[in-house]
């Protein structure tokens, strides 16, 4: 027997002779019980005599009765890890006498307990006793199990657990009882007797289940600790039996190995298996294999059949369990996530009292792991149990019912999470998983067969199976319930790209065009969210092609209308543009479709818009006509939209008119058109298209506050483009408006906060090559050379070259940034240099933002640069810039440089510190001289920049 334990000076043949001789057989007797000679017994019986100095035969049957000497077993592997579980086990063993290492089978019970053995066992003068029950199948022969381990023989007029309780009772030891589960009601009655009789006797168990013995303290064994970095136990004990295999894990693939090992759960027996094929198949390929765990994680030296494989553990544990605790255990395997009780009773189709009784036996067997919680008690299979209860399920043939069970629970749960509630997006997170999982069984019972089906449009489904609420027509309009309300939460959750995929699913789940047309809206709303124009152009497309098929001609004609005007209103958002001549086309054919429909002649106006000013903007400069026509043309869009009396296409034809209105050199009618969107947008419910919309809007509000020098209202909308949970996973796309606010303004120490964040954002979202960002880089990069810092001005210099830089960079923002930064270093002849084309020769490039900052430093630059078109400048600009309080600041500033009058120099002072423009306060003060300068400098040298030159004027 595996872990008997006897002298060393004595055989495993002279021990077993020894047992028999402490029953009082002959030497024949013996013989023919072990299968040897009578001769063989006899010397086997002289070599006891002399090994143990036993004067005769009766001394020797004595010493049988006695305990053997203990020994532990050794095992074949070091142990790794467990600092924490042995000291709290080894302090539970100091004050508890029956403890029970609980835990599922493979965690590392066994282990443990040996390791702890060993710590301890200076603690107990006769020593630890360790008794393997795996091979005890009958409760009935535990005392005979342990008997052996120790040594005895069977006593004339005693049973076995009186032998053992007898040859314990002056003992102080510590048992061990590995493997009790299968035994449980023998170990419970023999532990309960060896506490009575053995006063000095402690008993630690390792079981799948609890005793449920008078005085048994468990002791939880966990899985190992699985932390992300890569150094955590379960890493640990990979990577050690890893390189026990010939193949150590090198540094840089422990983030693939944690990833394995929390894969595994952090179970010990699946970690050691999966480690013992890395050799052959390395990260990917056990990566790949894990995808089936119960046949990839098998083979191995362990003591054991049912340490051999993952699968021979859990057949142990299965074939303890009565046939209802089987069959729950397997309907169960198809939870996703934790669950509750109901939720179980439910899918597993049982009573609610049932199926919390057998929640309960299978937690007690170490099959679930319980989470209590103020909101209710939650179970969870760990991964490789719940992939082996769903083998079992579909070997029972119940898969398809049970599974139908689930899509009915799922869709009762998606519609209690739309009625909202304060705790919705933890109750979301909870029944998540489940939802998907409920999602992909049917979309997969409802899939076409191949060919069938155009994309983005309904297909016929394929025979689906008996389904509780009717055929497989009822299964795949659950389906398609399920996935637009699993979209709809997802949107609501910030999940955008599953929302997207979600309702494009729906559309494909649709039984019919009409159904189909309305996701597939969605989903290119939500594409526009995701700032992926190619994605929303498709779906808008795509939508089209449903509601023809659907008989909606209006619609279609909006849809086609409306892919049109994405190509141009979201043009930076695509990857890859489509042909002028594919979006005029699509144009076209929106006219002849729509009729005298409000909403699609709106949408049709409205894509007319954004050609004529696409054409316009692809000129040179602007034509005597186009302005008007352009204007003309926005504003026709917007009386359209605003008959509908939809204020997202009053807000999208709003838009087309901030450009036009732009380009007309109207940039206070600019902004107040885009503030006029907010207004419109802010007391929507909030859905795919009216997020989209809002935050659109809110970049433009921005933007457009910048432009007429309202630095407080550019970081108020600003704030609340950063707030909004839309953009909580790519905040860099709000924090960038910011950071051009913050680098105009002067703000130093919220461009090293908000420029972290900002990197930190682009870099998660994969570093896109996104021209929109370069303004706030070239900004970021302008500060740190103010500040005198050449290595974070190159880092961000690199920033924005791989962003892209435009036109816009050279003739725009470029030229302001750099005239700011030129000014700073006393080089104003360069500044001149770099604003040396007209406004109108650029107009392009400095009309939207960049037009009042322009002209106003262009100005100042030809001041004090001595420039002899200096007051013609200072003229001009005055004219351009009017109602704008810092780029007015900014002239009045150089037009009293140029007339070298100190007080209207200072009299500009009060604008740019009610404008917050911190930068160009401290610089007025050091262009004033004197008193001033020294003011300005210690100013400049608070906000950490470098001092400014100040040019002779």
């Amino acid at each position: 027997m595996a872990g008997v334990s006897a002298p060393v000076e004595v055989s495993a043949r002279e021990a077993e002779v020894l047992q028999l001789i402490g029953r009082h057989l002959s030497n024949a007797e013996i013989g023919a019980q072990l299968f040897i000679s009578v001769r063989t017994v006899e010397s086997h019986v002289s070599s006891l005599l002399r090994k143990l100095g036993a004067p005769d035969r009766r001394a020797l049957a004595r010493r049988a009765a006695e305990p053997a000497r203990p020994a532990l077993p050794a095992p074949a592997t070091s142990f790794v890890g467990r600092v924490t579980e042995r000291a709290e086990l080894a302090a539970a063993l100091a004050t508890h006498r029956q403890v029970t290492a609980l835990g599922a089978g493979g965690v590392g019970k066994t282990r443990l307990a040996l390791a702890v053995a060993a710590d301890v066992a200076g603690s107990y003068r006769d020593g630890v006793w360790f008794v393997d029950l795996a091979p005890t199948g009958d409760p009935r022969m535990v005392a005979a199990a342990v008997a052996g381990a120790l040594g005895l023989g069977e006593q004339p007029g005693r049973g076995m657990a009186e032998s053992v309780s007898a040859a314990l009772a002056d003992r102080q030891a510590l048992l061990i009882l590995d493997n009790c589960e299968q035994v449980r009601d023998g170990v419970a009655d023999l532990a309960d007797r060896l506490l009575a009789a053995c006063p000095q006797v402690t008993v630690l168990a390792t079981s799948r289940a609890r005793l449920l013995v008078p005085f048994e303290h468990t002791y939880p064994v966990p899985p190992l600790s699985l932390s992300g970095d890569g150094t955590s136990e379960a890493v640990a004990l990979f990577v050690d039996r890893a390189a026990a295999g010939g193949a150590r894990p090198e540094p840089a693939v422990r983030d693939a190995v944690a990833a394995i090992c929390r894969r595994l759960d952090g179970m010990a027996l699946a970690i050691e298996l999966a480690a013992a094929r890395w050799p052959a198949l390395g990260p990917d390929g056990l990566t790949a294999a894990l995808a089936d765990p119960l046949r990839t994680l098998a083979g191995g030296s362990r003591a054991h059949d049912r340490h051999r494989s993952v699968r021979a553990a859990l057949d142990w544990s299965h074939d303890l369990l009565d046939p209802d605790a089987q069959a729950l255990l397997r309907r169960i395997s198809v939870f996703a996530a934790p669950f509750t009780v109901a939720a179980a009773a439910e899918v597993a189709g049982v009573e609610a009292g049932t199926a919390a009784d057998g929640l309960a036996r299978l937690a007690e067997q170490s099959l679930l792991v319980v989470s209590p919680a103020p909101a209710g008690t939650r179970y969870r299979a760990l991964e490789s149990i719940r992939q082996y209860g769903a083998e079992r399920l579909a070997v029972a043939g119940e898969e398809a019912d049970t599974r139908a069970r689930q899509l009915c629970w799922c869709l009762a749960a998606a519609a209690e999470l739309a009625a909202g509630g304060d705790d919705w997006r933890a109750r979301f997170d909870a029944v998540a998983d489940d939802l998907r999982a409920a999602l992909g069984w049917a979309a997969d019972r409802c899939a076409p067969p191949p060919n069938t089906a155009r994309p983005g449009t309904p297909g016929d489904a394929a025979p689906a199976g008996p389904h509780p609420g009717g055929d497989r027509a009822a299964l795949r309009a659950d389906a398609y319930l399920l996935a637009s309300r699993l979209a709809e939460l997802a949107f609501t959750r910030n999940l955008t790209g599953e929302s997207q995929q979600r309702y494009e699913q729906a559309a494909g789940l649709a039984a019919e065009p009409a159904r189909a047309a309305p996701m597939l809206r969605r989903a290119a709303a939500v594409a526009g969210c995701r700032t992926r124009g190619d994605d929303a152009y498709r779906l808008h497309r795509a939508a089209a092609g449903a509601a023809r098929l659907a008989g909606d001609v209006a619609g279609a004609a909006s849809d086609l209308a409306t892919a049109a005007t994405c190509a141009y209103r979201f043009s930076t958002k695509f990857e890859r543009l489509p042909a002028p001549a594919e979006v005029l086309a699509l144009l076209t054919e929106a006219r002849q479709l729509a009729g005298t429909d409000p909403a699609a002649c709106a949408a049709v106006a409205l894509a007319e818009a954004a050609v004529l000013a696409d054409a316009f903007g692809a000129a040179q400069g602007p034509p005597d006509n186009a302005v008007p026509d352009t204007m003309a043309a926005a504003e026709r869009a917007v009386t359209l939209a605003r008959r509908t009396g939809d204020p997202i296409a009053e807000s999208a034809a709003l838009d087309a008119l901030t450009g036009a209105q732009s380009w007309a050199g109207d940039t206070f009618g600019t902004a107040a058109t885009a503030r006029r969107r907010i207004t419109l947008l802010r007391s929507l419910p909030e859905t795919p298209a009216s997020a989209h919309e809002l935050v659109d809007a809110l970049g433009m509000a921005v933007e457009t506050s910048l432009g007429v020098g309202d630095l407080p209202g550019a970081y108020r909308w600003g704030r609340q483009l950063a707030d909004h949970p839309l953009l909580a996973e790519v905040g860099h796309r709000a924090t960038a408006w910011l950071l051009v606010a913050d680098a105009l303004a002067g703000n130093v120490a919220e461009i090293g906060t908000r420029g972290d964040r900002f990197r930190e954002g682009w870099r998660r979202a994969g570093s896109p090559a996104t021209a929109v960002f370069t303004p706030a880089a070239t900004g970021v990069a302008t500060i740190h050379a103010l500040r005198g810092d050449e290595a974070a001005r190159r880092e961000w210099a690199e920033i924005r070259d791989r962003l892209g830089t435009p036109p816009e960079h050279t003739y725009g923002y470029g030229a302001v940034f750099d005239a700011l930064r030129l000014l700073h270093e006393g080089d104003p002849a360069a500044a001149v240099d770099r604003t040396a084309p007209q406004p109108d020769e650029v107009w392009k490039w400095v009309t939207w933002i960049w037009l009042h900052w322009y002209v106003a430093l262009r100005a100042e630059a030809a001041v004090l640069a001595g420039d002899p078109a200096a007051r013609d400048r200072v003229t001009a600009a005055r004219a351009v810039v009017a109602g704008n309080p810092v780029a007015t600041a900014l002239v009045d500033r150089a037009a009293a440089l140029l007339d070298r009058d100190r007080d209207r120099l200072l009299g500009a002072l009060p604008a740019f510190e009610a404008a917050g423009c911190h930068y160009q306060a401290a610089r007025t003060l050091v262009l004033a001289g004197g008193e001033h300068a020294e003011r300005g400098s210690r100013l400049l040298a608070d906000l950490g920049l470098v001092p400014m030159a100040r040019p002779a004027v």
